[in-house]
This record gives structure tokens, C-alpha cells and sequence, in this order.
């Protein structure tokens, strides 16, 4: 029961409900998408085989309690959901980031699942498992990286599908791409019930930074 980790550290959670909280990231390796903006493109092969029981002991080494499991797209290994579980007994609040083409209902409920809708600048939309939609909680979230205005309104489109306050709603702006003042006036000029998400780790470290 191996799983093959990217790397594990310490940091501030940038993104989601938990932004500026203390969060450890457990990035597996390996993706099915190739996003045009993608910033994680390193952890589509680099990492190497551990067991569940050493990424546990490694979590519990950096003492806290939030701990997000992402990628890549953790959801290709077989074994995440087992990563997960083990992570929740062990009385871990935890996130899971995956990239919304797979299925989520295998997923222990206990997780905070946070699925990733691509939006058309991502030239990925067309993967995206909309089924997923279906199977959300009100503990899960959706986010909506929005490169462009046509960005935008396919994610306003896509909201419109679902029942309000299903889930927590995220936009996050492409860093370097979108003004966030923009993404911030079209919200509130649509009165969006979502949160606008500036990537907090990239604020603080930059872009190019890894492991913090």
C-alpha cells in the first residue's frame, strides 16, 4: 500500500474557506490534466513510493492539525482514499484538492473534498466531471480559476446549476493574468455569493516558490 508523494511540508493554506490558517501538504505525484496555467507541472512525475504509515508519521512530526492532500491529482492513485481515511482517524482535519475530472464519491464524507471546475483559458473544461456536482456537501467546496471574462461567466453559468449554499464557492484569479480588482468588481456587480481567493502563498513567497 505505497503511494507516490511529491513532497510533504509545512506552511500557510493559501486557497479555499482556510486560506492564512497553518496547513501541511501532502502533494502526490501524477496528473491527467495539462493545464495551460498549471504551477505544479514538477509534481507531474517527480516523487518517489511511501507507505501510508510513513506519510502519517511525517504529518505528525510537523505538529498540525489541518492537513490538505493535493497533487498533481491525488485521485489517480488507488490508494488515496486509504491515505485519507487514515489521515481522519488519526484526527486530522482534511482537504483534499483534486482536479474535478474524477470521481469524488469515493471519498470518505469526513474530507473536505475542494473540486477544481476548469474554466475554458485552462484549455481543460472539457474534462471536467460535472457528475461531481451532484455529490457535494455542504463541507465541500467548488473553485473557479478565472483567467479571462469569458472565464467568468462559465463559472457563473455553472452556479446557476446547482442550488445556492450547496457548497463553499471559491474564485481564484490566474496570478498574473486577471487583475483581482476586476474578478472583484464582477462579483460584486453580479452579487455573487462566493469568495474571492488571491492565492495567499503566492503573495507572500512568490510564484516560483516551492515547499512553503
Amino acid at each position: 500500500m505505497t503511494i507516490k508523494v511529491n513532497e510533504i511540508f509545512h506552511s500557510i493554506q493559501g486557497e479555499s474557506s482556510r486560506a492564512g490558517l497553518p496547513c501541511v501538504f501532502v502533494r502526490l505525484t501524477g496528473c491527467n490534466l495539462r493545464c495551460a496555467y498549471c504551477d505544479t507541472t514538477y509534481a507531474y512525475e517527480q516523487g518517489a513510493l511511501m507507505e501510508i504509515a510513513e506519510i502519517l508519521q511525517q504529518v505528525r512530526q510537523l505538529r498540525c492539525d489541518l492537513v490538505e492532500v493535493t497533487g498533481g491529482e491525488p485521485l489517480l492513485q488507488t490508494e488515496t482514499p486509504r491515505l485519507i481515511a487514515a489521515l481522519l482517524n488519526a484526527g486530522h482535519t482534511v482537504l483534499l484538492e483534486t482536479n474535478g475530472s474524477l470521481d469524488i464519491g469515493i471519498v470518505d464524507q469526513r474530507c473536505v473534498r475542494i473540486v477544481d471546475i476548469k474554466c475554458p483559458s485552462s484549455a481543460m473544461a472539457g474534462q471536467n466531471d460535472l457528475d461531481n456536482l451532484g455529490k457535494l456537501g455542504e463541507r465541500d467546496e467548488l473553485k473557479f480559476v478565472v483567467g479571462t471574462r469569458e472565464d467568468y461567466e462559465f463559472a457563473r453559468h455553472i452556479l446557476s446549476t446547482i442550488p445556492a449554499g450547496k457548497c463553499g464557492v471559491n474564485f481564484s484569479p490566474v496570478f498574473g493574468a486577471v487583475d483581482p480588482r476586476s474578478l472583484a468588481g464582477w462579483i460584486l456587480e453580479d452579487r455573487l455569493p462566493v469568495r474571492l481567493n488571491l492565492q495567499l502563498h503566492k503573495i507572500l513567497w512568490g510564484p516560483e516558490t516551492r515547499g512553503v
